[in-house]
């Protein structure tokens, strides 16, 4: 078994204080981070790269060549393969797509996938399909899949996920709930799902992780992030 701890975090184009969000991914130690809303425009890629270096981190894949999901990784994590994955465009709304990868951990071989999906409620539902998909497609036995739902516990999207993945948070909260604050109530609409062979150790938003401040949450970006901690099989 191989200790992986994962982090999704919806970084709003690095519009805010790049320093603070820095310094949230750095100090919750991840192997992984799905990044969602990366720089997709005017030199993302250096933008991306300099979020990652200033992080401990390396780019693994996605960025603007995925419509905004990317993934980040430590150097224990090395890619087998990397794919970035545009969906189908629905006239007037925003092009979204996946960075997905393959990557080695140690001895675990795991399909890593960083999404954000749409803020239309059909839409959405047939991306989730989508993810689904594009994780039974990848040819791994052990997988994990988060980003910004745009949808909560109950709805129609989440749950069909959840339906067929494990919802990390559901299996063993840790820290905050509520991904999303700028609105009352607060809801949680940001998440990690692993396959079920997977055993989560801890799942939340990072409030109890020393080093992780509430001035550093509330001036890196409009959201909060997702930490996981797994338990992954050896291959």
């Amino acid at each position: 078994m191989v200790l992986v701890k994962v982090l999704s975090y919806n970084i709003r184009s690095m519009r805010d204080d790049t320093a603070a969000l820095a310094r949230v991914i750095k100090v919750c130690e991840p192997d992984l981070v799905l990044i969602q809303e990366a720089p997709r425009f005017f030199r993302w890629r250096k933008k991306l790269a300099r979020l990652a270096s200033a992080s401990g981190l390396v780019v693994l894949t996605g960025g603007g060549s995925a419509a905004g999901p990317a993934i980040l990784c430590n150097l224990r994590a090395t890619a087998e393969r990397t794919e970035d994955v545009l969906l189908p465009l629905v006239h007037g709304q925003h092009r979204r797509g996946f960075a997905t990868a393959v990557v080695r951990v140690k001895g675990a071989r795991l399909g890593v996938l960083s999404c954000h999906l749409s803020l239309q409620k059909d839409e959405r539902y047939d991306q989730a399909g989508m993810l689904l998909d594009r994780l039974a497609g990848m040819g791994v036995d052990h997988a994990v899949a988060g980003g910004d739902l745009n949808d909560r516990p109950g709805g129609s999207a989440f749950e069909r996920i959840a339906a067929n993945l494990q919802d990390c948070w559901a299996m063993s909260p840790r820290g905050g709930e509520h991904t999303w604050t700028r609105t009352d109530p607060p809801r949680r609409i940001d998440a990690i799902f692993a396959t079920k062979d997977i055993e989560v150790l801890g799942c939340g938003v990072p409030t109890d992780v020393p080093g992780v401040t509430g001035t550093d949450l509330r001036a890196a970006t409009d959201h909060l992030p997702v930490l996981a901690t797994l338990r992954i099989p050896a291959n």
